[in-house]
């Protein structure tokens, strides 16, 4: 005889789960009843100090349904479970539950096993279940697999929110030293720390990683003065206990993995994303509230006391972030956008009524403090907070509870989720907690309305998160996280992936295709390479698909469709470039096999551009001091540090996770008030060679020295480069080009000893006039010379002058475009060495390009000798050329 499914047993790993669990069984009472025609049926959460419920949990003939934490089970020596009790009729309550073979449910086994032989494994077989059913995002060790929905699914199915990020990212904000602690090793022996620096680079200063070692000197690293006097201390990389020390002016810190120094103020940068929290929030409410749907925002905060703090006499008071929350509010509700929210408002009291904390509460019930449970006195503060949160949340998504705002420390770490949360602000640091998707899960679920009943689609159903990195670092590290924790592997076909594609039999019955067959299309893909043998995508497969040309087997044509389909969720993005081909350009010959450059023709043009030249350069100080003033006066305006907000949808696909920008960008501009300056006289002068005097001479001159507070770190880089591009000019106006003897030249046998190669998608081909095959363009400009030389009536021969062909200056070495013969009329012949330029504006040309430019028509202005020289011009077009041969 089958025993009765009557006796269940959920055990979950925390009070937050156990109070949610609870929640659920009360809301789905009524379901369940109405369901199974009023089987009664009992629930109540385990309580030590209540043991006769255990009792009546096993002698019951109704259906019981009992709650635990594993804490409660899982030590033998002190769970009154293990004990002889005269509540349980002198018995141990767990005997009692051994008896009734009860169904096991485990919420999150990974966190309740404690591994294949933890002590909550241990636990569970006590109670001899007649099975054990497990439910997990994240399985550890995996059992019999029944079911699975993972992120990927439930994101496809629409069960969960949309997700968009609104992306803080800091700009020009490198005036004082930043580091930030990525992680440690020991690699060989070889202790190590990567950390996030702001270092010198040719393109000016950018945050990036670096390897440093104990002693590192960081100004040496950075090439940057603000860093003086920091150098890296003891790096310690033993387990739960890694740090970097940082040797600092005033002291040491040590930062732990994703801890930061420096940088711009914090409590600005929190400002500014709860103020981006608070107006997401008032647009959704805006939207959604003539809905019926009350919109919350959730804040994570780093510590309970940047929220609630205590004074002498223990009476609470505000901590910075409720200060900033109110200011900032009250702000908003000033704005004429949000007029029709706040009609009817108390604007004396809605700030402070609309937003609360949730943390552990002290035994007393006095005070807050960071939550815990990793001890009794812990998980009781827990207990009082949970039972909080879970006695509220459905209080929470009424209209005529004014509470929209919530500010948590880890008191919703796991277990506690709230449908209508449409907002995230992490106001801690997300990057070195791997906890992403525990974040934003904590708003995932389906919205409701005020009638309880589930709002569907992702154009009500959009979860924002307001988070301080990039919305392309966002998307990236959440896939690490998703991939590492739940074992999904984006971009790769499994030998399973296609066992469940529906097979319509003779009978017209459908069945799923199966393992085997499965398998065997995965390896006719790899036979393909379509995929690699771990089965991860290749470009190959894309472009099958795009381009309808995928090969299958015959036996799977009748399932073209659903394969097809599975494949492109799979591969990503199908709009995909063809690989570049890259080829070598052959010398073109004329009909009697004689290659083009050998002509007289061309040797008539190469003799008068084929001469090497050398320069020497000679200017005035005075001048350049004087050109310098006037262009550091003209010179852009110095920007403080700014946040740029950047808002982007993020999409969770088999093919991996993708974020795509979307409309939402915006700057905020940052006050520095404690902001060191430095010696800008050293700075400079290391950037531009000049003398402390001359560099004194052109700020004074400039009248700009109010902008070297305003952004001293932005004002040294814009000033110095434009005394060095002044600099080059100057060089560049002075210049005198000499040809050298008659054999320093470049040998017409180069076009056959060197070979010229480009790629497809960068050629003219078919050309006629060209000495080679093909003409290989560097952008559309040129292209489209190419195409009008050949194309002109008046153009006899022309070469695109290969990467070899080089005139010397002082700022590098320059190669001109374009060597051409003009022939007039059908006698006069013209020779002519061309640049091609969109515009022949010199503003518009880059002041490096204008100064290549003068040099070149210098350079060709000293081999300017003999019959018909060579002339050199700028052109944006054939005809600016002709116009220059009719002249």
């Amino acid at each position: 005889m089958n025993p009765p499914f009557t006796k269940f047993v959920i055990v979950v790993p925390s009070v937050a789960i156990k109070e949610g669990v609870y929640k659920s069984l009360q809301i789905t009472e009524a379901h369940f009843k109405g369901l199974y025609a009023g089987v009664p049926f009992d629930y109540f959460l385990y309580d030590s100090s209540k043991l006769g419920q255990v009792r009546n949990f096993a002698t019951s003939a109704t259906v019981q349904i009992m709650v635990v934490t594993v804490g409660a089970i899982n030590k033998k020596d002190v769970n009154n479970l293990y004990k002889d009790s005269e509540k349980t009729g002198g018995e141990k309550p767990i005997d009692l539950i051994k008896a009734t073979r009860p169904i096991v449910i485990v919420d999150e086994p990974q966190s309740v096993d404690g591994g294949l032989q933890g002590s909550g494994k241990q636990a569970l077989d006590a109670m001899t279940p007649l099975c054990t059913l497990r439910y997990s995002a994240t399985h550890v060790d995996k059992h019999h697999m029944v079911y699975q929905l993972n992120a990927v699914d439930a994101h496809a199915k629409r069960l969960v929110k949309q997700i968009e990020v609104a992306a803080a990212t800091l700009e020009d904000a490198h005036n004082k030293p930043f580091v930030r602690v990525v992680s440690v090793s020991n690699k060989r022996g070889t202790i190590s720390a990567r950390v996030e620096l702001d270092v010198q680079t040719a393109t000016g200063v950018k945050r990036r990683e670096e390897t440093v070692q104990d002693g590192d000197d960081l100004q040496q690293t950075t090439k940057r003065a603000v860093y003086a006097d920091c150098r890296v201390g003891e790096i310690r990389v033993e387990r739960g206990n890694e740090y970097v020390e940082l040797r600092v002016p005033g002291g040491e810190q040590s930062l732990s993995p994703g801890q930061a120094w420096g940088d711009v103020d914090a409590l600005a940068v929190q400002r500014e994303m709860i103020r981006r929290t608070i107006r997401e929030h008032l647009d959704k409410e805006r939207r959604l509230r003539p809905q019926g749907i009350k919109v919350l925002s959730l804040f994570f905060i780093d510590e309970v006391s940047k929220y609630r703090q205590y004074d002498m006499d223990g009476r609470a008071v505000k901590g910075e972030y409720a200060r900033i929350f109110e200011e900032e509010y009250r702000r908003a509700a000033k704005l004429p956008a949000y007029n029709t929210l706040f009609a009817d408002v108390d604007h004396s009291r809605a700030a402070e009524d609309v937003h609360d904390g949730y943390f552990s509460i002290d035994k007393k019930g006095e005070r807050w403090s960071d939550t815990a449970e990793s001890n009794q006195t812990g998980r009781d503060s827990a207990e009082r907070a949970y039972n909080l949160i879970m006695k509220d949340k459905e209080r929470l998504l009424s209209f005529e509870t004014p509470l929209k705002f919530i500010f948590s420390h880890s008191a919703l770490k796991e277990g506690w989720d709230n449908p209508n949360v449409f907002q995230i602000c992490t106001l801690r640091d997300i990057q070195s907690e791997r906890e992403r998707r525990q974040t934003i899960g904590r708003g995932l679920r389906l919205c409701v309305n005020q009638d309880g009943s589930r709002v569907r689609g992702f154009e009500v159903n959009t979860l924002t998160v307001i988070a301080m990195e990039s919305y392309e670092s966002f998307a990236e590290n959440l896939q690490k996280e998703i991939e590492q924790e739940t074992g999904i592997r984006f971009g790769i076909v499994e030998p399973h992936q296609f066992a469940a594609v529906s097979v319509r039999g003779p009978d017209g019955v459908s069945t799923p295709l199966g393992f085997e067959p499965s398998k065997a299309l995965w390896d006719h893909l790899k036979a393909a390479g379509h995929i690699d043998h771990k089965g991860k995508v290749q470009d190959s497969l894309k472009v099958a698909l795009l381009d309808g040309t995928l090969v299958l087997p015959l036996e799977f044509e009748a399932q073209r469709g659903q394969i097809a389909e599975v494949l492109r969720k799979v591969s990503g993005r199908l709009e995909i470039k063809n690989a570049d081909e890259r080829r070598q350009i052959p010398l073109r010959k004329d009909t009697g096999g004689k290659a083009i450059y050998l002509s007289e023709e061309f040797k008539a043009l190469w003799d008068r551009i084929k001469h090497q030249t050398t320069y020497r350069v000679q200017f005035d100080n005075a001048k350049l001091v004087a050109d310098c003033v006037e262009a550091l006066q003209r010179a852009e305006p110095i920007k403080k540090a700014r946040l740029q907000w950047r808002k982007a949808d993020v999409s969770i696909g088999k093919a991996g996770v993708e974020a795509t920008e979307k409309a939402g960008t915006s700057t905020v501009v940052l006050d520095e008030l404690d902001v060191e300056l430095p010696d800008i006289l050293t700075d400079m002068q290391d950037r531009t060679q000049l003398t402390r005097r001359s560099i004194t001479a052109i700020l004074i001159g400039s009248g700009r020295l109010d902008d070297f507070k305003r952004n001293p770190q932005q004002f040294i880089e814009i000033a110095s480069e434009t005394i060095n591009r002044c600099k080059r000019m100057a060089l560049v106006d002075g210049i005198k080009y000499q040809r050298l003897g008659e054999t320093q030249f470049y040998a017409q046998e180069l076009f056959q000893q060197e070979e010229l190669t480009g790629y497809l998608k960068n050629m003219l081909s078919g050309a006629t006039k060209s000495i080679y095959e093909s003409v290989v363009c560097d952008s559309e400009t040129e292209r489209s010379f190419a195409d009008q030389l050949e194309k002109n009536d008046a153009i006899k021969l022309y070469a695109k002058l290969p990467g070899w062909f080089k005139v010397p200056t002082p700022l590098g070495s320059y190669n001109p475009d374009w060597a051409i013969l003009v022939e007039i009329d059908g006698e006069q012949r013209l020779y002519f060495a061309v640049e091609t330029k969109s515009s022949l504006f010199t503003d518009d040309l880059r002041d490096k390009e204008s100064a290549k430019i003068a040099c070149g028509r210098a350079h060709f202005r000293a081999l300017a000798v003999g019959e018909s020289p060579a002339r050199y011009i700028v052109a944006r077009n054939v005809d600016d050329v002709l116009v220059e041969a009719a002249g």
